[in-house]
């Protein structure tokens, strides 16, 4: 691959020199569903376009759109068979992020059906969708949505995110490269459903979760200073895990193609972090408390917040007379009786039977409990087919349940009860106002909302009677996975690994054995957090961080780049100028005397090139510019003397600048000169041995010795490591080299010695 300074000499001498911007059109207002105006740029073969504007719009008209796998709507056919009626669906916690948004802030939903709605049927359903509910539905083929949802997403994506790597085609399936071609076309075919009621300058864009991971790069390729963020909300696994997946680098530098990328954790925002780093050599800053990657002059931010609960949906449920009636009931049955409960989906991560095996456990170690503590286990329908078969788990389960209540179980009393049908949200906190104690031992879940959910229905409603306690005080306890995304942000939970069996009996044996004044104060601490740190604040949140994030869009000149995934947008200062051809023509017939300074690895030769020496095409190129009377040419390197005059040998009248400018022959029938203020090279036997020392420590590392200088070169070290041992190095040598005539400077993968202060610049223009 020929780097663009190589390619730009070759195109200065033809004359062939590609304009990479235009100044744009001012646009206009643009409806919903439009055309857009301004110049185009063909990137690819399916013709899509950048649109960009120099100017900030006048008119500040923001509206959110929000994108998702699955609009936050229920669809039902009609009993008569004729059309499709639609409601809201109050448990989605997309159709809650507007109460973190500004009133006047109009919301739209772009997103499939649960449905499959006929050909013919669609237009009319998506008018009506737009027209009463703000939505815009994508309308994805059956075929294709089995081959990108159940396949892509949830038997490749979906495992490995949880820590599940293909071993066998019955543990996460293997790659298959059709999946990954539909995911790509059913991304694809979202990107079109946003562009089609997009205002680029006005809207924001938030793209929510795996399903939609490439859906950026489509977006971005069309508008240049689109403001679009992305929230993952499944976990981010380890880049040893993610660097396992064949289209590792597409997925990354789509995402990088948004502006705010967000996480529930530092944890997976670090393995994300740790991606980049060791994939494409980004590195990270925190600046006031902000992280951001730097990306080709664009700021990607990066932002950590757990999501939050819709507070109003469960008081609103604990105010209806029903589930009064239905947690009497629930006391009844459990009357005299510790009830501990675990709510999950049913999939392999949630650790169902761990949670059993703990609750035997305790049975056994604490036989007091025996006849007096009770684990409720809710587990829901999974959510989609995936790649894993879930019989198995179930019969397991069912063992364990059937093994337990045969060993503890006695007339009265049943130490499990298993619920292994649907439940509505009426029953679920019913269920949470009964229970003593919340267990959850997923081994690998993005966030998991139980707990909050639990909390806020065991502190109840003020001056109701529905809470934990009719006359007590609120109190509630939790025992949680540490591999859960709620997990931190619960600091008076009991955190456990849910692998470790017997760690967990005693934590589920400590939280109900805890007394009422400490299960209070813990209780307390929660409700705090969950009640003030909602869905709300959390959407609110991400707003702000995108609009900041956003800030100097219109102020930056953009251009994009690069064809298919390898698409990305280069952010420039607004002063910045790219140079044209005619520019460059007219300066240099004006100019009567030209210092011409040519790097040589990236200009006159490819970037790491196998081959040392330039082409015919290049040398005849030196060489007609190097014979003009007014021209001083030179190619500045920080290559040795001896490997440059041998790969330069034909350009005699050329000049060559080695190690930097320490040594300078003004062409090729003149003596080496020496730019140095000293020839005493004595602190390399006091530098070179601390190189050693840590070239010995780091593998991958290596010592390149010079005549005037010493370079530790780390390129194919672990990333890591190399740049922790680099930067060691760097203080160990200035410590040791202080009081000599040296600078001790750190690059791109590197640690030079070299002597101080080189005046080759001012001795090339003295003599122009």
């Amino acid at each position: 691959m020929q780097s663009r300074s190589y390619t730009n000499l070759l195109e200065l001498a033809s004359g062939n020199f590609p304009v990479m911007g235009r100044e744009r059109e001012k646009r206009k207002m643009m409806p919903r569903v439009m055309t857009v105006p301004g110049s185009i740029t063909e990137l690819d073969d399916d013709q899509t376009s950048s649109v960009t504007s120099d100017n900030q719009s006048s008119l500040s008209m923001d509206r959110m759109i929000l994108v998702a796998n699955q609009l936050p709507l229920k669809a039902k056919r009609r009993a008569d068979n004729k059309g499709w009626s639609f409601t809201w669906d109050e448990d989605s916690l997309l159709l809650r992020l507007k109460d973190g948004f500004p009133d006047d802030m109009e919301v739209l939903y772009v997103g499939s059906l649960n449905v499959d709605v006929d050909p013919i049927e669609q237009d009319d359903v998506a008018q009506v969708l737009l027209d009463r509910f703000g939505c815009v539905p994508t309308f994805l083929p059956p075929n294709l949505m089995e081959k990108y949802y159940d396949g892509f997403c949830k038997k490749q994506l979906w495992p490995l995110f949880h820590y599940m790597l293909p071993f066998s085609a019955d543990h996460g399936g293997r790659f298959d490269r059709s999946m990954w071609e539909a995911y790509v076309a059913a991304n694809k075919l979202f990107s079109q459903k946003v562009i089609e009621v997009i205002n680029p300058e006005d809207d924001f864009v938030w793209i929510h979760d795996y399903h939609l991971m490439v859906l950026p790069t489509f977006l971005r390729r069309r508008f240049n200073r689109l403001r679009m963020g992305f929230f993952l909300h499944s976990p981010f696994p380890s880049s040893e895990i993610y660097r396992t997946l064949p289209v590792r680098e597409e997925i990354l530098k789509a995402l990088l193609n948004s502006d705010l990328i967000g996480f529930h954790t530092f944890d997976y925002a670090r393995h994300f972090l740790s991606c980049c780093s060791r994939m494409f050599g980004l590195e990270y800053q925190s600046k006031r408390g902000y992280i951001g990657l730097d990306y080709y002059g664009r700021t990607v931010g990066i932002k950590i917040m757990p999501v939050g609960i819709y507070m109003g949906q469960i008081e609103s449920v604990m105010k209806l007379a029903d589930k009064e009636w239905r947690v009497g009931e629930l006391k009844q049955q459990f009357e005299g009786k510790t009830v501990l409960l675990g709510v999950d989906d049913m999939d392999v991560f949630k650790g169902i039977n761990l949670k059993l095996l703990a609750m035997e456990q305790m049975l056994k170690v604490h036989p007091s409990w025996q006849g007096r503590a009770v684990l409720v286990q809710i587990a829901n329908p999974a959510r989609g087919k995936g790649g894993i078969d879930l019989e198995e788990i179930q019969v397991e389960i069912q063992e364990s349940c059937k093994r337990i209540n045969e060993q503890f179980g006695k007339p009265g009393y049943q130490p499990i009860v298993y619920i292994d049908t649907p439940l509505g949200i009426n029953e679920r906190v019913a269920y949470y106002t009964i229970a003593e104690c919340v267990v959850v031992s997923a081994v690998r879940d993005g966030m998991n909302l139980t707990p909050y959910e639990y909390i806020v229905c065991r502190e109840g409603i003020s001056g109701s009677e529905t809470g934990s306690d009719l006359s007590g005080p609120k109190k509630s306890m939790l025992v949680v996975s540490e591999f859960i995304g709620c997990s931190p942000s619960l600091s008076g939970a009991i955190r456990v690994n849910p692998w470790n069996v017997e760690a967990t009996a005693e934590a589920m044996n400590e939280a109900i054995s805890m007394s009422d004044s400490e299960k209070q104060f813990r209780h307390e601490k929660h409700y705090r957090y969950v009640s003030t740190h909602n869905v709300g604040y959390w959407s609110r949140s991400f707003l702000q961080d995108m609009e900041r994030t956003c800030a100097d869009h219109f102020r930056k000149r953009c251009w994009g780049i690069g064809l298919g995934f390898g698409f990305r947008v280069v952010s420039l200062d607004p002063n910045f100028r790219k140079l044209s051809i005619d520019d460059i023509v007219t300066a240099y017939i004006r100019a009567k005397n030209r210092a011409i300074l040519l790097d040589y690895d990236g200009t006159v030769m490819p970037q790491n090139s196998i081959i040392k020496t330039p082409s015919r095409e290049v040398i005849s190129i030196l060489n007609r510019l190097s014979g003009d009377p007014n021209n001083k040419v030179f190619i500045v390197s920080g290559r040795g003397r001896e490997s440059l005059s041998k790969a330069l040998a034909p350009c005699k009248k050329l000049g060559i600048a080695a190690e930097h400018g320490y040594y300078m022959r003004w062409s090729g029938d003149l003596e080496w000169e020496t730019c140095g203020q000293s020839s005493d090279f004595g602190w390399m036997q006091m530098a070179e041995p601390v190189m050693k020392l840590y070239t010995e420590s780091t593998d991958g590392s290596s010592i390149e010795t010079k005549e005037s200088a010493l370079v530790w070169q780390y390129r194919d070290a672990d990333p890591g490591f190399g740049f922790a041992q680099a930067k060691e190095m760097l203080d160990h040598l200035e410590s040791v080299l202080a009081n000599e005539p040296v600078a001790v400077k750190s690059g791109q993968y590197i640690v030079e010695v070299k002597p101080q202060v080189c005046h080759f610049l001012g001795s090339c223009f003295s003599l122009i």
